[in-house]
């Protein structure tokens, strides 16, 4: 009775084990193998493995100052979606009441439209006859249309955190609802203040959800490409990119391979910190 059970279980997992192998294993070893090939001055890729690509990558500060620069944007990303996300969850979780459905609905329903729509509606905002610079001159608070507005670090990071704040929504609520209401209500029994209930019992408790939010905000954020092509400036240029450029215009894919790589790494090392962290919290 066994081997017919561990029969059809191999049939049922062959399918997305192929799917896995065929759609992402398989690429990544060609990216792999890419990033070891080079690229000759007649733009034909050599099939000669050499560690030129790695070399130039580790000894260029240009990748090395992106990569900060694109750290640094997707961690103020992280910090502003749950500076916005944490009270909004709060309140979902805790006091919409029979609004409840209605407002996992609005925060949902921006998911459903599409990301260039919401990338060019910040541009529209944040132009120099945008929204947000007409309406600051109408109210004379500015004489001038404010620059930094658009094209800039700043517009990026508004405009990732508003596309990414519902991925770190989503799973603080469905963390704080897992909360049992019995230890709420047993610290307020004991005299607890409801801000100290909140920073020992429903923050601790919360943080799973938290670190799960903040993972999607930094990975997304740092993978992104089309904020900072149609918001960003030149000290707006992220990691990815890069990446698009040498397997696009540039024609390298090999040096465009050996980033790609160091990023995935990179994209690796933060989600085994981030899965140790959240293993460590929800164990506690």
């Amino acid at each position: 009775m066994m081997r017919p059970q561990r029969s059809g279980a191999l049939l049922v997992m062959l399918p997305p084990f192929a799917w896995i192998a065929l759609f992402l294993f398989l690429p990544y070893c060609l990216l792999f193998c890419y990033s070891f090939w080079t690229v000759s001055e007649f733009q034909q890729i050599l099939h000669h493995p050499t560690l030129a690509n790695y070399a130039h990558l580790f000894t260029n500060p240009l990748y090395l100052t992106v990569i900060l620069r694109t750290l640094r944007i997707a961690l103020s990303v992280v910090v502003l979606s749950l500076a916005i996300g944490y009270p909004l969850a709060f309140f979902l979780a805790f006091h919409s009441g029979r609004h409840r459905a209605l407002l996992y609905q609005a925060v949902i329903i921006p998911l459903w439209v599409s990301y260039l729509v919401r990338a060019y509606a910040w541009k529209v905002i944040f132009g120099n006859e945008g929204v947000l610079n007409t309406l600051l001159m109408w109210s004379h608070g500015t004489s001038h249309p404010l620059s930094f507005l658009l094209y800039s670090p700043f517009a990026v990071i508004v405009t990732l955190t508003h596309i990414y704040v519902p991925f770190v929504v989503l799973p603080v609520v469905a963390s704080l609802e897992k909360i049992p209401r019995e230890l709420i209500e047993s610290s307020n029994d004991l005299g607890a203040r409801p801000w100290q209930t909140f920073l020992r019992v429903i923050l601790p408790l919360s943080l799973p959800g938290v670190v799960s939010g903040a993972t999607f905000a930094l990975l997304l954020s740092f993978g992104d490409f089309l904020a900072p092509l149609l918001l960003g400036g030149p000290a707006s240029v992220m990691i990815a990119n890069i990446v698009a450029n040498l397997f696009g215009a540039d024609y390298n894919w090999p040096l465009g391979a050996a980033v790609a790589v160091v990023i995935l790494n990179i994209v690796v090392a933060i989600l085994s910190v981030t899965q140790r962290l959240e293993r460590r919290w929800r164990t506690a």
